[in-house]
């Protein structure tokens, strides 16, 4: 991607990592710490109906070391090599998968990471004396521009497996998730709706303000994704100001009322309160001392749920900018002034809001998504669990 990790995979999966640390200290995971084996079986299905050869690829950190790498078929895990600057090409890690109408079963071992998927080429990965790096479809000089693919996000440890979809940073070809538990039950999301692939394209094509030009298509016609909102606005394929209506007025609103944050759904006695003062917006805790501020955000950061809306992994400011930035994606900042809005009726309904998400979330089968960085606010996100996997499951569904 021209950097090594997405702000999503840094947000979520790192907290997911946090997550299973304090089970683990606490001794909350000790059946899961025995029972989760070094790999599990990963079953890929080709349902997508395309001739093509697939290519697969297993890459990530091991969270012991922090050593990054890839897995081949089996789960052995190889470390990269040095990289260079300029960058150097990364050793092979492809390993074949399954043609159209076939499933194969590799393994995945115990890392934070993503599956890769290609349709029909190989994809070209490059290593840095930072580490590897991934695609940068916004960037039209990539060679990985003009290649149908997409990819998965795991993390498996010893407090067990997540694994979610993503489309944080685009959405390209339809696929879905699952797991299978120990007693042989199964969960799965991601699935789009029957339509669903199509029916988003076009919904982006007719949506005003420049939103039909996050759609990348090859020269031969063939739609490849649509690229996520921030990347938009850095190609300057969405105007800077795209949000700026909506944060104008939410800040113009909480000049006059507050914003109440009850950011954890498992503490709800634990608030924070948001008033706005000329271009900052202050949060108190109960005591009415200021536990953080945040200036006033531009469309960049509320795409990206990152610059003036940084969410560390702390216990005040991360969980607060975590709420404000789903709110302001959402745009249920203005019809509810206690946040987070979990109930998702109300959800992007104001003219200005995240259209790339709303299509996203309109065509899923189950409505959940990782549309952006933290669509896990009030659980819309798309993402199995279990602490003890038997199996996991990566589908790849038709284009239609």
């Amino acid at each position: 991607m021209g950097r090594t990790l997405p702000r999503r995979a840094l947000a979520g999966l790192t907290t997911v990592v946090m997550l299973a640390a304090l089970l683990l200290a606490t001794g909350l995971t000790s059946t899961a710490r025995a029972a989760v084996p070094a790999t599990i079986p990963l079953k890929i299905s080709n349902n997508s109906g395309r001739g093509e050869p697939v290519y697969v690829y297993v890459v990530g950190t091991l969270l012991s070391t922090g050593q990054q790498g890839w897995a081949d078929a089996g789960g052995t895990f190889h470390p990269w090599p040095a990289g260079g600057n300029p960058p150097t090409p990364a050793p092979d890690a492809s390993i074949p998968g399954p043609a159209a109408g076939q499933s194969a079963t590799i393994r995945i071992p115990k890392l934070s990471g993503r599956i890769y998927f290609s349709y029909g080429q190989k994809l070209v990965f490059k290593l840095t004396t930072g580490g590897l790096v991934q695609p940068a479809v916004q960037n039209p000089s990539d060679p990985n521009r003009n290649i149908l693919f997409n990819w998965a996000e795991y993390t498996l440890n010893d407090a067990g497996l997540w694994f979610n979809s993503t489309q944080v940073d685009m959405f390209s070809v339809p696929y879905a998730v699952g797991v299978q538990r120990a007693d042989g039950s199964t969960a799965s999301t991601g699935r789009l709706k029957p339509g669903g692939y199509r029916g988003f394209f076009n919904a982006l094509r007719g949506q005003p303000g420049g939103w039909s030009n996050l759609i990348q298509t090859r020269s031969d016609g063939t739609v490849l994704r649509a690229l996520s909102p921030l990347y938009g606005l850095e190609t300057g394929a969405l105007p800077a100001t795209a949000m700026d209506d909506y944060i104008n007025r939410v800040w113009s609103k909480y000049s006059t009322s507050t914003l109440t944050v009850t950011p954890f759904a498992d503490q709800p006695s634990v608030k924070y309160y948001g008033r706005v003062s000329g271009d900052v917006m202050h949060f108190t805790n109960s005591a009415g001392a200021v536990v953080t501020s945040f200036q006033k955000p531009d469309s960049a950061s509320v795409f990206g749920c990152f610059k003036k809306l940084d969410a560390p992994n702390d216990s005040v400011r991360g969980p607060i900018s975590r709420t404000l930035c789903a709110g302001f994606n959402r745009s249920t900042l203005l019809v509810n002034s206690q946040q987070p809005d979990t109930g998702s009726a109300s959800f992007y309904q104001d003219a200005v809001t995240n259209h790339y998400a709303r299509g996203i979330h309109a065509q899923m089968a189950d409505g959940k998504a990782y549309a952006f960085a933290f669509d896990d606010v009030g659980h819309h996100e798309s993402l199995v669990h279990d602490g003890n996997p038997a199996q996991a499951y990566l589908t790849l569904d038709p284009l239609d």
